[in-house]
């Protein structure tokens, strides 16, 4: 997937999980922030950051945020991405080479999953969740405690025990990882959970993106440690 009219910025703050206040060619703008988890350990005063200039009159705020430099390291934050990319990966025959639909957003009993891939044989759902903290290589989700995560895994559980194939897939916005875990620190009900999925056919996916300032896409699986 690509950005237009990409700008270079300087964070200066975020007041909310919605908005930062970003210098772009010295004047202090008030910017869209395309991802309401903390990030707080890369959206720090004097960063620099990346933004997406938007053309459209009617909007509150001229740029959304969509990566940031961390040392050496460029992440995507942006949490629309991972859809956008693994349904550009998925149409390239990446998973599924004999796929005869793929479908996002599919509704199912009283759940609403990603993605819906149908073979002639096989029939499958997948949920696709962003990855952006980072720990010396090592790639954690989630940043904050989810509910609704861990709810999608139960309910591909569900799944499974109902003849489906079921994939969750861990899109880590950045290149450089090491291997990929749950973070039980943060919230150890989410690991359970996923660890549950793993021993009950659930596949766990994990793969680092080629990131770009104005592009990103999926590069290499990583590998998944649940122990």
């Amino acid at each position: 997937m690509r950005y237009n009219n990409i700008k270079t910025g300087i964070f200066v703050s975020r007041p909310n999980r919605f908005i930062a206040y970003v210098t772009i060619d010295g004047i202090t703008e008030k910017c869209h922030v395309k991802n309401t988890g903390r990030c707080r350990e890369l959206l720090i005063p004097g960063v620099t950051v990346y933004l997406e200039e938007a053309h459209n009159p009617n909007r509150s705020t001229k740029y959304s945020l969509v990566a940031v430099q961390k040392g050496a390291q460029l992440i995507n934050m942006d949490s629309q991405a991972p859809n956008k990319v693994v349904y550009e990966w998925l149409l390239e025959g990446n998973l599924l080479k004999d796929a005869v639909k793929i479908k996002p957003e599919q509704v199912y009993k009283n759940s609403r999953f990603d993605f819906y891939l149908e073979t002639p044989e096989r029939k499958a759902f997948m949920e696709v969740k962003g990855v952006t903290l980072e720990e010396e290589g090592v790639l954690l989700f989630p940043d904050a405690p989810t509910e609704r995560g861990v709810k999608h895994i139960h309910e591909l559980c569900d799944c499974i025990q109902e003849g489906y194939d079921a994939y969750i897939m861990f899109v880590i916005q950045m290149e450089n990882a090491k291997f990929f875990k749950p973070n039980d620190r943060t919230h150890k009900e989410f690991g359970e959970a996923l660890r549950k999925a793993d021993s009950q056919g659930v596949k766990i996916i994990a793969m680092n993106c080629t990131v770009h300032t104005d592009s990103l896409a999926l590069k290499e699986q990583v590998p998944v440690m649940l122990s």
